[in-house]
């Protein structure tokens, strides 16, 4: 049986689906399913929470942070989610998860600001499924400085070196998110979500959209400044997320072929060519976003620009990535939009002189990893939503 003779319920959000089975087979009905296909074991620990309260909250947030073993007398769908997460697959590389996620360390802070800005978080807002869903929160528009900080905060703990070990701040942080997730899947549906149009809240194809967007995206974004990995960089970053996919309750069938930019842009336009255009949620987020961003880059000490500056830069970055969708983001031409390819010349030749000089990259990363570590403990004087959520009441 072809791909196209493989009868499937097909949400209204999806669009284009015959050119996207001509050119991606089977993958594109894989797709299509995973819309309706949320987080079994991570939905079933919201309703353990709802149903016994604080000892299921208690009984997660020890697990996690001590292993499933220190939990005497846990709750069935908690014991589940802990034995998952705590079950490393043969897969997983020990000495990536001991080094962390080195070649999003090496980026140096202000590129890699812009790009998980301008390219991960925009992206993600450039489905109207996602967008209407996180509008319908009340929470973005209205206190992007806050989700954009929470969401560098996991960022930053799940790259550190041993960030993703049991215990460690990635990892617990990356499960708190998965739980996060199933609480808005499991709000969204009480109050009238509709699955049939618009796929079941934060479903596998909307999880397999961040994963990529944390992968190929920011680097995609960041080859409009001439930063470009080689293979062997390549195939590190997407093992090292392939861990990152698993704890997010993410199905493997996503991720585990994908060790190259090349088969992840297959993933991503996949994805991107069955989505409907930006709508005006999606232009709301982005908004909000980039008023964010840049004001947050402003702020930094010894900050070359004020953010009217850096918000030509980051529109002028946007708008090259995004192409054809940038308008329907929100995103204006940039006067900064000509300059790029000098910015890009500039930044392939340091990174070529930086890989000629003994320990060039190395001091790189160290750099990267000092700057990461002064985020984390900043951004840790207070809680997130996704810590709240799991926190015993």
């Amino acid at each position: 049986m072809t791909s196209s003779n493989i009868h499937v319920s097909v949400p209204d959000r999806v669009v284009g689906l015959p050119a996207a089975r001509s050119r991606h087979g089977a993958r594109a009905d894989l797709m299509v399913r995973m819309l309706q296909v949320g987080d079994p074991l991570a939905d079933a620990v919201i309703l353990e929470f709802d149903e016994l309260g604080r000892p299921a909250r208690t009984a997660l947030r020890r697990g996690l942070a001590e292993g499933r073993a220190s939990v005497p007398d846990v709750p069935p769908a908690v014991d589940a989610l802990l034995a998952h997460v705590e079950t490393v697959p043969g897969w997983v590389s020990r000495e990536l998860l001991d080094d962390g996620d080195l070649i999003s360390l090496a980026v140096p802070p202000h590129w890699r600001f812009l790009a998980f800005s301008g390219g991960s978080l925009a992206h993600t807002y450039r489905s109207p499924a996602i967008a209407r869903l996180l509008v319908g929160t009340g929470r973005l528009t209205a206190a992007a400085p806050r989700r954009l900080a929470e969401t560098g905060l996991w960022n930053a703990s799940t790259i550190l070196p041993g960030g993703l070990r049991h215990g460690a701040p990635g990892y617990v942080q990356t499960v708190q998110v998965r739980l996060l997730h199933a609480r808005v899947r499991a709000s969204a549906t009480a109050h009238g979500w509709d699955a049939g149009r618009w796929g079941v809240p934060i479903n596998q194809a909307d999880i397999a959209r961040t994963w990529l967007d944390f992968t190929v995206v920011p680097f995609a974004f960041l080859e409009g400044i001439g930063y470009r990995l080689t293979p062997d960089e390549q195939s590190r970053l997407y093992r090292y997320w392939w861990y990152v996919g698993h704890l997010l309750g993410l199905d493997e069938t996503f991720f585990l072929d994908v060790e190259e930019h090349a088969r992840a842009g297959e993933l991503l336009d996949l994805l991107d060519s069955t989505t409907a255009p930006p709508d005006e949620n999606s232009r709301a987020l982005v908004g909000a976003l980039f008023d964010a961003a840049t004001a947050t880059l402003a702020a930094e000490p010894d900050s070359p620009m004020d953010a009217a500056g850096w918000r030509d830069l980051l529109n002028a970055l946007a708008g090259r990535y995004h192409g054809k969708d940038a308008a329907a983001l929100g995103i204006p031409d940039s006067p900064l939009t000509a300059v790029l390819p000098l910015l890009a010349a500039a930044e392939a030749a340091s990174r070529h002189y930086q890989a000629q000089v003994p320990g060039g990259v190395q001091q790189a990363v160290e750099n990267g990893m000092r700057t990461v570590r002064g985020l984390v403990t900043a951004l840790t004087e207070s809680s997130t939503a996704y810590q709240d959520h799991v926190a015993t009441p």
